[in-house]
């Protein structure tokens, strides 16, 4: 009997904990026309890889910033433009030569808004791109990318709201 009893207790906390962390943020991503007119030298796939990602770098920073403001937010955010750091699978089939290991300078720029359970709505927009070649180094395909969406996303669970940089 005890052991029933403690059962029930824990899937009752376990359904509590659940249910506060239904409440989580809905992100939105699409892909902005000047960086869509760059699909037939990327790839559509590299679209649906960096839509992901930041949507999950904006889950996480949620998540682990526990603010009640971000609960059942909704993030409806603009990839306006991203440079990979790496050539990407299509660019090494189109150019004879491309070699995997060139690597360059990479980033992201978003745009959008941030729409809070109160009402109110934040304009938001972020621009990280690597300073120099060297920050490339040892870097993947989109790894600046990431990086980009990452501080974006950690700013906007931090302070609300995020200006250009």
């Amino acid at each position: 009997m005890r052991r029933i009893t403690t059962f029930v207790a824990l899937v009752l906390a376990g359904a509590a904990v659940a249910g506060a962390a239904a409440a989580a943020p809905t992100v939105d991503v699409s892909i902005g026309a000047g960086l869509q007119k760059k699909a037939k030298t990327y790839g559509e796939r590299e679209f649906n890889y960096l839509s992901n990602d930041l949507q999950r770098s904006i889950e996480n920073a949620a998540a682990r910033s526990g603010d009640p403001a971000l609960d059942g937010a909704r993030f409806n955010l603009v990839i306006a433009d991203a440079q990979p750091n790496r050539p990407t699978f299509k660019q090494l089939g189109d150019t004879i030569g491309l070699s995997p290991r060139s690597f360059g300078v990479g980033g992201a720029t978003l745009e959008g808004s941030v729409t809070y359970p109160d009402g109110r709505v934040v304009p938001v927009s972020y621009r990280w791109y690597n300073h120099d070649i060297t920050d490339a180094r040892g870097s993947t395909t989109w790894t600046a990318a990431s990086r980009a969406f990452d501080m974006f996303a950690y700013k906007v669970a931090r302070d609300g709201a995020v200006a250009t940089r």
